[in-house]
């Protein structure tokens, strides 16, 4: 396990590119599966969680090839003509698929494509239930038949074996399109319908489907290939199947959950920082939310300029309550930022009520957070009350452990604008979704040392 050391305390000037968005990188490397032509993707992160899929895919037997690339990420080949359905359901292929939840997506592609997928039970951030009904609920709706899946690997010596549970998905009549209305917008879930369906008998509608960039990338991508679906942008996709897609070249967007930590880190440790090449337009309210707790951003082309700001003061609502910051499905505030819009306004001036829907242990690394010095009142496991110090108390640094990728980065943004020296343990969480970000920030003037 390693760690981070945070000397904090010091302002970081310069520019910043954002990676490759990596919700969308899961859904479109799982999408070259649908196809035995090759699929060139650029801007891919360097993460974790993005290699870990794509040695899946390499241990289907996928081709990869790395391009010349001159970005933050790197630029893969991908040609699946020569796919290995044997190593499904093998315990090389469910230890890598459990790791990371974003295996999942490959149950679509390989269920219209070859009939057959086996889904272990995905691994992931432990923010909270993630529950897999909407992917399983439209598979079946389409026409796969799931049961359930139990692996167990024999003790060699000492060692036990592993035991693997998931689903093991079949149609071997092909899919066939229908009218579904999704329980939830669920984002991998919409994925995972549109892949299976764009190649199915028919016509697939698809209701309450999830409306965020990564998902209508992921549609334009197979448009471009082959396939027929329209509504995009739009939560109601019509999807005419096809009988064969094609290669295409496809680049991701930058990622925005980047994009809103780097202007919370910009806030709490009074830097003037430019993050360049943002794709302002897909942004939705993130800039939006980060002004109305008082962060100065100027739009400079597609770049944003966050100033250094001695104080930024909370806004309230029209009738002077405190303001509330919730997630919502898109176009509404992602889910993912809204640890580091709770970390920003710690040296706010004013208060404000942190709402997490979704996940009811995303919040469960405030009290890190208080050993630091925040005032922070967490009210249940879904609401927490920041209570902003204005600057008048700084932080110190402590120790403290990584719990998940938005929380572990909301800590290094804690660590970087307090005194003294802190240690995050458990950095696997941050590389998982965050490229090289130490060295990264200090070419900024950070000052972070990875043990």
């Amino acid at each position: 396990m390693s760690t981070f050391e945070i000397e904090g305390g010091h302002r970081l000037h310069g520019t910043i590119t954002p990676q490759g968005a990596k919700n969308e990188a899961l859904q479109v490397i799982c999408a070259v599966m649908l196809t035995d032509e090759p699929v060139k993707i650029e801007n891919i992160p360097d993460i974790r969680d993005v290699n870990h899929l794509i040695k899946l895919m390499q241990l289907l037997g996928a081709k990869v090839k790395e391009e010349p690339w001159d970005g933050v990420g790197k630029s893969y080949t991908f040609q699946c003509d020569e796919i290995n359905l044997d190593m499904l359901g093998t315990s090389e292929y469910c230890a890598l698929a459990s790791s990371l939840r974003g295996s999942i997506m490959l149950a679509g592609p390989l269920l219209t494509r070859f009939g057959r997928a086996v889904v272990p039970q995905p691994g992931g951030d432990k923010i909270g239930r993630r529950r897999v009904d909407t992917h399983m609920t439209g598979l079946e709706n389409l026409g796969a038949k799931i049961d359930d899946f139990l692996l167990r690997t024999p003790t060699v010596g000492k060692k036990k074996g592993d035991n693997y549970g998931g689903y093991s998905l079949t149609a071997e009549n092909g899919l066939s399109g229908c009218y579904m209305l999704l329980d939830e917008a669920s984002v991998t879930g919409t994925a995972n319908i549109i892949m299976a369906a764009v190649m199915g008998k028919g016509t697939t509608t698809i209701m309450n489907a999830a409306c965020e960039p990564y998902v209508y990338q992921l549609c334009e991508m197979l448009n471009r290939m082959g396939a027929k679906i329209s509504g995009v942008r739009s939560n109601l996709l019509t999807i005419e199947g096809v009988e064969k897609l094609h290669g295409t070249c496809h680049r991701l967007l930058p990622d925005m959950i980047e994009v809103g930590s780097f202007i919370g880190m910009a806030a709490m440790t009074q830097s003037d920082i430019t993050i360049s090449n943002v794709a302002l337009q897909h942004l939705g309210l993130i800039p939006q939310i980060f002004r109305r707790l008082g962060i100065e951003i100027w739009q400079k082309g597609d770049d944003l300029y966050i100033p250094a700001q001695e104080v930024y003061e909370i806004d309230r609502f029209m009738d002077g309550s405190i303001l509330t910051i919730a997630d919502a499905p898109w176009p509404g505030f992602t889910p993912d930022l809204i640890s580091i819009a709770l970390v920003t306004a710690i040296q706010a001036r004013g208060s404000v009520l942190i709402h997490q829907k979704m996940f009811e242990s995303r919040l469960f690394f405030v009290d890190k957070l208080i050993d630091m010095g925040a005032q922070i009142i967490l009210c249940d496991p879904h609401r927490a009350t920041v209570i902003g110090l204005g600057r008048e108390h700084p932080l110190r640094g402590t120790h403290m452990t990584s719990p998940d990728i938005r929380a572990g980065v909301a800590l290094l943004i804690a660590a970087m604008a307090a005194q003294g020296v802190s240690h995050i343990d458990n950095i696997e969480q941050i590389d998982r979704g965050y490229q090289n970000i130490d060295e990264r920030l200090n070419a900024l003037g950070a000052h972070i040392k990875r043990l």
